[in-house]
This record gives C-alpha cells, structure tokens and sequence, in this order.
C-alpha cells in the first residue's frame, strides 16, 4: 500500500517499496518513550525517516539506515503489541518500531526482510 507520493513529478523515480507513519522508540539521556515519524524504505535498502510526512521530499531525513544485513523480527520484551526491532550491521544501535496494527508490522517486516536479503 502506497499512502500518497510525489512519482507525477518525478515519474522515473520508482517507488519506495514502503511507507508510513510508525511509532519509534527514543532513548536519548533527555528524552524517553514513543516517538511517532514518517518511515519510508527505498528501493536501494536505506530506511529514511522524517518527522513529518510533509516534510518527505522537502526536508533532509532526520537519519537514514542502511537495512542490508540487518537483523530484524517482532520484540515482545517491551510489553507492547505490534513491536519490532531493527539491528542494523553498521553502528551499535537497536531500533524499535511500534506499528498501529499486526497487518501493518507484517506489511513493514516483509518489505524490511527483503531489504535486509537483496
């Protein structure tokens, strides 16, 4: 499912094989908790997030990650439904991600995987 795009303006642009809000863990010394962002996962296997929607195309990403190698799967140690994480191989830093729904987090692990095995 593609939830809005700007491929009329740029048509030999392919599409990113997926997108969406979900909600991010933040972990920070001054700030803790869920964070909600504007994922989209490009065709290339990096993974851009944005704060906003509106801000894709517009804005620099707050982070891009390469997902190649990475190590991804549903996390139930956080005592939340619908968690995954993201372990990708360069850094040292874990992502979790909370999706609205277990359709949703399945749609995003399966475009994930094929990220992470090209």
């Amino acid at each position: 499912m593609i939830v809005g795009s700007d491929i009329s303006r740029y048509p030999n642009t392919p599409r990113p094989t997926c997108r969406g809000y979900l909600h991010k863990r933040t972990q920070s010394a001054i700030l803790k908790g869920w964070r909600k962002r504007w994922f989209v996962l490009k065709h290339n296997g990096y993974l851009h997030y944005y704060k906003h929607k509106k801000d894709e195309g517009k804005c620099r990403p707050l982070e891009v990650t390469k997902l190649e190698g990475a190590e991804i799967g549903v996390d139930t140690s956080l005592g939340k439904p619908f968690v995954f994480k993201c372990i990708p191989q360069t850094g040292n830093r874990i992502f979790y991600f909370c999706a609205t729904s277990n359709q949703e987090m399945k749609r995003w692990l399966e475009a994930m995987d094929k990220a992470v095995h090209p």
